[in-house]
């Protein structure tokens, strides 16, 4: 899909300068924040997404950033923008954690931060809950098995390095299914000091929890809850291969 781009000389004035500087913001900040876009050779932004800020259409909003689709160069890429409420000074810490889920293949690929600003491959796709939802007839259970399966082994890959992504039990708005690559998203409340229950988190939001389960028990015949318990039971004990396997054999993926 063809996206039209603002130019980022632009966002000084409103309505576009609020998701700049959001939720509130001086016009110094603004012109502070275009200069160091500048710097990130950051050149225009567009206004796409299923999330709305006003009138404005963003890619997402969190408790530390909003983000948007925005063109470094000539590629498409997604930025965060640091929000003037969060209690995050800056961006490099989540830059960090994020090249550390990298070094496991997970989540979109770390391309450029600076004290406001984070630079990330964009992944163009839905979340995980509409494209769940969007599954009918023939042929679902073939399309969902796998992509599941892959949410599943990034999780397990997660644990093992001993990163844990936070928030998983909302399972909405943190797996994006694209048509290349399907993946976790935001990592800005992970952490390398809890323990990690990134396998456990999501298996619980996938199969036991409400929603999501409810339609996934509509496409396929889940194992019961029992089992499923004792298989993440078995492995939070011990996050084992072995473990892993276990469990993927009971949920029939």
């Amino acid at each position: 899909m063809a996206h039209s781009f603002i130019s980022i000389k632009k966002f000084v004035n409103e309505p576009y300068s609020e998701i700049l500087g959001y939720p509130k913001s001086t016009p110094r900040q603004i012109k502070s924040r275009i200069k160091e876009l500048d710097k990130l050779k950051i050149k225009s932004i567009s206004l796409t997404g299923p999330t709305t800020l006003g009138k404005l259409e963003i890619l997402g909003k969190g408790y530390v950033g909003v983000v948007v689709l925005a063109k470094k160069g000539s590629k498409e890429v997604a930025l965060k923008i640091r929000r003037t409420d969060s209690q995050r000074k800056e961006m490099k810490s989540e830059a960090k954690l994020l090249k550390l889920v990298n070094s496991v293949n997970v989540g979109p690929k770390m391309i450029d931060v600076s004290k406001n600003f984070l630079i990330m491959e964009y992944i163009e796709g839905i979340k995980i809950v509409d494209w769940v939802n969007s599954l009918k007839g023939t042929g679902s259970v073939k399309k969902l098995k796998p992509t599941i399966r892959k949410v599943l082994e990034d999780c397990y890959n997660l644990d093992q390095i001993g990163f844990d992504h936070g928030e998983l039990s909302n399972i909405s708005k943190h797996v994006i299914v694209g048509k290349t690559k399907s993946t976790l998203i935001d990592f800005e409340s992970s952490s390398v000091k809890r323990r990690p229950s990134n396998v456990t988190s999501i298996t619980q939001a996938i199969f036991i929890g409400s929603g999501i389960a409810k339609r996934v028990q509509k496409i396929y015949k889940n194992p019961p809850k029992e089992k499923i318990i004792g298989a993440l039971k078995q492995y939070k004990q011990e996050k084992s291969l072995e473990n892993f396997e276990n469990l993927l054999k009971i949920l029939k993926m």
